[in-house]
């Protein structure tokens, strides 16, 4: 964890002592992006551990400093001996103002307004513009929106970016429909149907993903998880897009389709390969689907190469 960071006055104690621990300048955010990724995750014992290591450090903004004692004080009090996991709230309310504390500073001036948007428009590294889109959810200027919005409609950006900044807007109230690029296509969508969970998307999706964990749970049984984080991140690429609407058309046929790419596309992502006659057989792909079907592999194949090294979709 002190890999960013330089270290003085060595023969004092470290703990309780800010004046011996500096932070290179470009680790900040990295940490921060830590921290948020570890609140997500409920690794709060993590979480207190990483915070005690930044309030050592010197020279940042006071307002870190404050934010950071907020946070740690509550996590201290929420869960005081680390023995959350045993009986974890249902947790809506509490991931959310674990979230609120981490990402909405205490005081919002001009310069932490310009910055957050500075990195969403610029910034080369999706992480960055994620971790800055979820800062935007709580900027109290008005002006944001629209800035948010002519970004998006400049375009090109990363799919899972566009995503974020989507449900960014509908969490900051915004109304109204965007026009962008999507995996190649021109698409108009209405800002206050962006899912902001996985309950907001439509159940074809839903029950193709429930085909797919019934289907591989008796080969391992680690792969449903798996299914269910691949399927979850091909949507936010997918949506808005024409397959995306194909796949909300609801027939048995399309789920059964849409089933079977993902059960292929699991199978390469784990493993490398993937039997194509027998994912075909155990969803009942006969020949008149089989068009259909090489469709959902095309164009999961399409979204998966956004999640590569590169970001960019296959040559």
């Amino acid at each position: 964890m002190q890999g960013g960071a330089t270290i003085t006055n060595t023969n004092e104690p470290r703990e309780g002592n800010r004046d011996n621990v500096y932070l290179f300048p470009n680790m900040l955010d990295h940490y921060q992006i830590q921290l948020t990724r570890m609140l997500e995750a409920e690794q709060f014992s993590e979480a207190k551990e990483l915070i005690r290591f930044l309030l050592q450090c010197r020279g940042e903004d006071e307002r870190h400093y404050e934010e950071w004692s907020n946070l740690l004080a509550w996590l201290e009090m929420a869960f005081p001996d680390d023995s959350w996991a045993a009986e974890i709230p249902s947790a809506e309310e509490d991931e959310e103002e674990f979230r609120r504390l981490a990402l909405k500073p205490s005081v919002q001036d001009e310069a932490y307004v310009k910055q957050v948007l500075y990195i969403i428009e610029h910034h080369p590294m999706a992480d960055q513009q994620m971790l800055a889109l979820e800062r935007a959810v709580h900027l109290d200027d008005p002006a944001v929106d629209e800035v948010i919005k002519n970004w998006l409609e400049r375009g090109p950006q990363h799919p899972a970016v566009q995503f974020k900044a989507l449900q960014c807007l509908r969490r900051r109230g915004t109304a109204g429909t965007v026009t962008l690029l999507r995996l190649d296509e021109t698409v108009t969508l209405d800002i206050e149907m962006t899912p902001l969970s996985w309950d907001d998307f439509p159940e074809p999706a839903v029950l193709a993903l429930e085909r797919v964990e019934g289907a591989v749970e008796s080969l391992d049984p680690t792969l449903p998880h798996f299914a269910q984080e691949l399927w979850k991140d091909l949507l936010q690429y997918l949506y808005g897009t024409s397959a995306f609407e194909w796949m909300q058309e609801g027939s048995e046929h399309s789920i059964d389709c849409w089933a079977a790419a993902l059960h292929v596309m699991l199978m390469l992502t784990v493993y490398g390969t993937a039997d194509d006659d027998a994912v075909r057989d155990t969803y009942g792909i006969s020949e008149p689907l089989r068009f259909r079907y090489e469709q959902a592999c095309r164009s999961l194949r399409q979204a998966a190469a956004y999640g590569q090294p590169g970001g960019g979709p296959e040559s």
